[in-house]
């Protein structure tokens, strides 16, 4: 993954896997007026030969400026649109899933759903101290979690449960378990970001006592 800070911005590109790795993040001020930012954004995408876009908070004054400039939200992002993004205090009472230091044979095809290129396997496994929770069902993995944690912050990136294993519990199972490894690490909190269109993970994350902070949503020119 490249980065680059832009002022209070920072450039991200890592080959097009995941929207934030492969966007700018714009909160703070990027010391530049904004068409000239938005034009780094976009010399600095071309570069890394990926997309601009701009990951911008709902209701941010950059949406303004943003508009004005002639981007728009990018209705066809495979996440959704708009996504929410939550935080709850730890519930470290978990047991059952198994959390490893590094990703187990197997783990990153189920967090992929598929062949694992080396752009998803260098955004999945880095980070200061990342968990790799993981459940098996007959004999072979059912589901996986990713958590990586910073400070005193638990941050959720991937939860995926097998077509054929849903609706047993597993995410729930999975969650929690990687709330009891992260208070081990020092962790206090969780957030994740899920998008608002899906009202079944809502519904669970709501259920685990999570409560929404903000939404952002992906613009490009």
């Amino acid at each position: 993954m490249v980065q680059r800070a832009l002022g209070g911005w920072r450039l991200r590109a890592s080959g097009g896997y995941t929207g934030r790795a492969n966007s700018a993040l714009t909160s703070g001020d990027p010391g530049l007026p904004g068409p000239a930012a938005l034009a780094e954004v976009i010399h600095f995408a071309r570069r890394h030969e990926i997309r601009p876009y701009a990951q911008v908070v709902v209701g941010s004054p950059w949406e303004s400026v943003l508009s004005q400039a002639g981007w728009s939200v990018n209705l066809a992002h495979p996440k959704g649109a708009e996504s929410a993004v939550l935080s709850a205090p730890l519930s470290a009472d978990g047991c059952g899933a198994t959390v490893y230091d590094n990703p187990p044979p197997g783990w990153l095809e189920v967090a992929v759903r598929g062949p694992v290129s080396e752009n998803q396997r260098q955004i999945l496994t880095g980070g200061p101290k990342v968990g790799f929770a993981s459940i098996a069902c007959g004999g072979e993995i059912a589901g996986v979690a990713r958590g990586c944690v910073v400070g005193t912050w638990l941050h959720i990136a991937v939860l995926e449960v097998r077509q054929e294993y849903r609706r047993r519990g597993l995410g729930r199972q999975l969650l929690s378990d990687l709330d009891t490894w992260a208070a081990q690490e020092g962790a206090t909190d969780r957030v994740l970001q899920v998008s608002v269109d899906n009202e079944v993970a809502l519904g669970i994350y709501q259920d685990l006592g999570y409560a929404e902070s903000h939404r952002y949503r992906y613009w490009a020119p």
